[in-house]
């Protein structure tokens, strides 16, 4: 179906978006941002081994909320501002979903704009990655 800023409402969710990132998917991210940090990667390096696994990437989390919105803007607007925290951890080959709600939406400067509510959880539903967006339709 496709989304206009006459459609939504705040309250509205967003079409969930599920990842289940392995490895070498944080080893190319690796590789794609320059974060080689081994702690997103290798299971025998000191950071790992005192957390007790390798950890996703937060700016792949990150990235993953942007996926989740311009996915339900189907290329009806853009995103404008976007914000998040990395407050938990996710593992490799864990399923992270992505959700989001419309929290309100206006006008401003003759631009047709909405506020998001974003976040990933964990698979015991835990937020791991609150975020805000703004979008422009």
């Amino acid at each position: 179906m496709a989304i206009s800023w006459e459609g939504i409402k705040a309250g509205d969710s967003l079409p969930e978006l599920k990842k289940k990132p392995g490895v070498s998917q944080l080893v190319k991210y690796a590789a794609g941002s320059g974060d080689f940090n081994p702690l997103h990667y290798d299971y025998k390096s000191s950071p790992s081994q005192a957390v007790g696994s390798i950890v996703v990437h937060g700016r792949f989390k990150y990235a993953l909320l942007g996926e989740l919105v311009s996915n339900w803007l189907i290329h009806k607007g853009r995103i404008k501002k976007i914000s998040c925290q990395h407050i938990g951890m996710d593992y490799p080959d864990k399923e992270i979903r992505c959700k989001g709600t419309v929290l309100r939406k206006w006008e401003e400067g003759g631009e047709k704009l909405a506020e998001l509510r974003v976040w990933t959880e964990n698979e015991q539903g835990k937020r791991t990655t609150p975020g805000m967006v703004v979008v422009v339709f």
